[in-house]
């Protein structure tokens, strides 16, 4: 048994991954990292598309290691009964089951929540998918790319002159992963109150729609309709960015009261804190345009470096737009290990983004890169958990289950 020092905050749980791509399997990660037992279920000869995500080098995908790292991989046949039977040897041993197909796959290959609740009470189903498991759109095929249009956020991303926008990330799969996340470990925690398990029902569209903040009350309370509206906030100033000296951008975020009055004094104009025009949020707010080419005029005097310098020393928020190379390069990010380098048995040192969020005295770990090939631990797995035999294991290879 690990020290206190050593533990890791959820290693009592064993959970089992289905699906494929990111919102699942990035719940999955979620959790291994921060010391749950994540075993990865692929197809057998079917490998999870995302091992050939992201660019390759010496053909290894190098998003993989990524979502997969600290996970453990096994192969098994889910359209075949011997297969749905085998997981469900694993389900009596497990705490939860991550999936995300379209609902009704799992009810079609005989692993219905009610029908693994009878083997296992204990067990929470996490279930992630377009629209969620009831509703007239349960059956849609639903990626987060769709989620995120309409849960609203394509809408209000971008310029007013242009076709709406993506994130330059899978933000609606990552979203609804934290949530169903979140869902899990609220079940978990009721658990240990009831001694029963339960579904939890994560729809991207929804996990997107939830973080769109006044989105709804501000159409059906005032009339108004939130458009794509570059980088500000409607009403909210000054937050933006602006072109320095050096012909950088930089993010300055100065709407509150006490901050815009700093920010006035670094621009050496402490006058406009009191300025009618600019004095109150709601002021700042109308007059924003006007406001904005002010704070860029004064930018445009000073190198980012200056700027940012000043800024700092005034207490304004403000920052530089970050590439991968300035993360890389950043002090604070090594400081707080959020570029950590993990031994991949194919690529050597290999960088990958740190365990979020930081816990005082049980934080979680990378352990491992995940597998490099499909099924790398159905021995361990099936021979320690199951007490298979060699001549079952052989058996289940031969009839292609495993």
């Amino acid at each position: 048994m690990a020290n206190e020092e050593e533990r890791l905050p959820l290693e009592n749980l064993r959970v089992i991954e289905l699906g494929t791509l990111l919102a699942g399997p990035f719940s999955g990660r979620l959790l291994a990292d921060f010391g749950a037992e994540v075993i990865k279920v692929e197809p057998p000869g079917k490998a999870d598309p995302m091992r050939k995500w992201g660019k390759e080098v010496n053909g290894t995908g190098l998003w993989w290691p990524i979502q997969s790292r600290n996970k453990k991989s096994i192969t098994i046949n889910l359209r075949e009964e011997d297969g749905q039977n085998l997981l469900k040897e694993l389900i009596k041993e497990a705490d939860v089951l991550i999936e995300n197909f379209r609902p009704g796959t799992m009810e079609k290959w005989n692993l219905s929540y009610e029908e693994l609740s009878e083997i296992n009470p204990r067990l929470i189903m996490v279930r992630t998918s377009g629209f969620g498991q009831t509703g007239p759109y349960k059956q849609r095929a639903g990626f987060g790319s769709v989620g995120e249009a309409m849960g609203g956020l394509r809408y209000v991303t971008g310029y007013t002159d242009r076709a709406p926008t993506r994130i330059g990330i899978s933000i609606g799969d990552t979203l609804a992963a934290m949530f169903a996340t979140i869902g899990c470990l609220v079940a978990v925690n009721e658990r240990s109150i009831s001694g029963k398990g339960q579904v939890v029902d994560t729809a991207l569209y929804e996990s997107v729609f939830s973080v769109m903040e006044s989105l709804i009350p501000d159409y059906m309370l005032a009339d108004f309709v939130r458009e794509r509206m570059g980088n500000i906030l409607p009403g909210v100033a000054p937050s933006n960015i602006y072109l320095t000296k050096d012909e950088t951008y930089i993010v300055i975020g100065a709407n509150a009261d006490g901050v815009f009055r700093r920010l006035s004094e670094a621009m050496g104009q402490e006058e406009l804190a009191d300025d009618p025009d600019y004095a109150t949020h709601e002021a700042r707010g109308r007059n924003m345009k006007k406001l904005d080419l002010l704070i860029e005029e004064w930018t445009k005097t000073m190198t980012s470096r200056d700027a940012l310098s000043l800024l700092e020393e005034k207490g304004v928020p403000s920052g530089l737009i970050y590439s991968a190379k300035d993360m890389v390069e950043d002090p604070h990010y090594k400081e707080r290990e959020m570029i950590v380098n993990v031994d991949h048995p194919e690529l050597g040192d290999f960088p990958m983004p740190g365990v979020v969020p930081k816990l005082s005295r049980t934080p979680g770990k990378i352990k491992h890169p995940g597998s490099t090939g499909m099924g790398e631990h159905n021995e361990a797995i099936f021979k320690e958990i199951l007490k298979y035999s060699d001549e079952q294991l052989e058996a289940l290879k031969a009839n292609g289950i495993i």
